[in-house]
């Protein structure tokens, strides 16, 4: 089964995403940027969904850093963001975001934006 991590500062927002994706995926959620980092030491991700917006650390600085890391440049990241501002797409893909989705979400749109990268 594949692993995904859902990180997100949003207690509601890390349940709605877990039970929209429960039943297809591993599930792991992850209540901030920092602590995804230290999962990644232990926990190999098919996927990261990971929300832009949070304290510490946010998305944009959590993806630059994935993607300065050798052993996890690769792993497929999509932006979650209550944000609908046309700049946050292009940002997102210049930093190598495979994709954004827009909260709140559906399970059908979030499950085929995700099935479309793994």
């Amino acid at each position: 089964m594949k692993t995904i991590f859902i990180v997100d500062d949003s207690d509601t927002n890390l349940a709605k995403a877990e039970e929209a994706l429960e039943d297809h995926f591993r599930v792991m959620t992850v209540p901030s940027a920092v602590k995804m980092f230290s999962l990644l030491e232990k926990i190999t991700p098919d996927l990261i969904l990971l929300d832009i917006e949070m304290p510490e650390m946010n998305g944009f600085e959590a993806l630059e850093r994935l993607k300065a890391n050798n052993s996890w440049k690769d792993f497929p990241v999509i932006f979650l963001t209550g944000t609908t501002d046309a700049s946050i797409e292009e940002k997102s893909s210049k930093l190598g975001a495979v994709g954004v989705v827009t909260k709140p979400f559906s399970a059908s749109s979030l499950l085929d934006k995700i099935n479309s990268h793994i």
